[in-house]
């Protein structure tokens, strides 16, 4: 470590380094011994990895070139590529987009503010906190805040029976058979249902095995019921492989695109409202299966949850219990005064 003191400078300054990077700065004392314990604070610090010293990060905007040509690079899903973009274009227009990165707190995110649906502004914010999680990654930052998102209203609701009554009555297809398949099978739509294949069938077991997740829990077995069985087998019609929603164009499945036309104009006609989104009939299956098994850890295989806090909110209050619960009570009393004056 080099303890020195620059021109036009009353202050003496450490100089060292770590792991291949430099860390060279002002100690703000006049006094050498004073100064050099200063250094050695800093010094230990850094090697403890809370390293305290300023750092020049860059603006947000600045940095989101790289994340960008990251996004582009790192093979990731088209839909999770889109996802980023469009979360940059409405993080962009916000104060925050001028802001160094080491600067944004949590305060700072959870104040921000974007038009649309809560999905929309948690759209930005976790294309946020992928941006501060990439720029530590890169030492670029010691540490990224960790910061709230918007509750989704529409995610916590349930496509229902009677909801499923009035969307198959005007829905077309590949809607109606969707709908079907994932209130029965709690698949997700795009990244799993979509790109079902043939070949990941095994009607014998009656089985769907799913290879289509990011995580080990997600290649997941599905179970499937009768109604289920009987779409997949007409719309595999003797099959052996490829894509079970074919799309028009040759050797592609159907795009989300075409699902969510038809959902709006589906939705509307059922006179069903706005923040009803497909997504909740695989919140509606595990509310069903939750409720009627009462064991948590088949939702979570069967829906491929590797977190117990999300598979917990399928875990709703019984209020019918509760209520027989109470009424018994008073039941349990006023039988018990009565079968007293009996034998009084």
């Amino acid at each position: 470590m080099k303890l020195f003191k620059k021109k036009k400078s009353k202050f003496y300054w450490y100089d060292f380094t770590i792991r291949g990077e430099r860390y060279r700065g002002s100690t703000e004392e006049t006094k050498e011994a004073r100064a050099g314990k200063i250094a050695g604070l800093k010094l230990a610090a850094a090697l403890e990895g809370t390293d305290p010293l300023d750092r020049k990060a860059p603006a947000l905007r600045e940095y989101s070139t790289k994340f960008l040509e990251w996004v582009k690079t790192a093979r990731l899903e088209g839909q999770t590529q889109r996802y980023y973009r469009n979360g940059w274009r409405l993080l962009k227009t916000t104060s925050i987009a001028g802001m160094r990165m080491d600067r944004i707190t949590a305060d700072a995110a959870e104040a921000l503010r974007f038009p649309g649906s809560p999905a929309n502004a948690n759209n930005a914010l976790r294309t946020l906190r992928r941006m501060l999680h990439k720029a530590k990654e890169s030492k670029l930052l010691m540490l990224a805040p960790e910061f709230k998102l918007f509750k989704e209203e529409g995610r916590s609701l349930r496509l229902d029976d009677e909801a499923e009554r009035k969307l198959l009555s005007v829905a077309e297809q590949p809607l109606k058979d969707i709908i079907v398949v994932m209130r029965d099978t709690g698949m997700r739509n795009v990244r799993e249902l979509y790109r079902l294949r043939v070949e990941n069938i095994d009607f014998d077991n009656r089985v769907i095995f799913n290879p289509n997740s990011k995580t080990s829990r997600g290649r997941r077995f599905i179970p499937i019921g009768n109604r289920v069985t009987e779409i997949l087998k007409g719309r595999c019609a003797g099959r052996g492989e490829g894509w079970v929603f074919q799309s028009v164009r040759k050797g592609k499945h159907i795009g989300a695109a075409l699902v969510n036309r038809q959902w709006g104009k589906a939705r509307t006609a059922a006179g069903l409202p706005e923040n009803l989104v497909l997504y909740c009939a695989r919140h509606d299956f595990g509310t069903y299966v939750m409720r009627r098994t009462g064991n948590l850890k088949a939702v979570m295989d069967t829906m491929g949850h590797t977190d117990v806090k999300i598979a917990l909110t399928y875990q709703h209050p019984e209020l019918d219990i509760v209520r027989d619960a109470i009424d018994s009570r008073h039941t349990l009393r006023h039988t018990g005064e009565t079968i007293n004056q009996a034998s009084a």
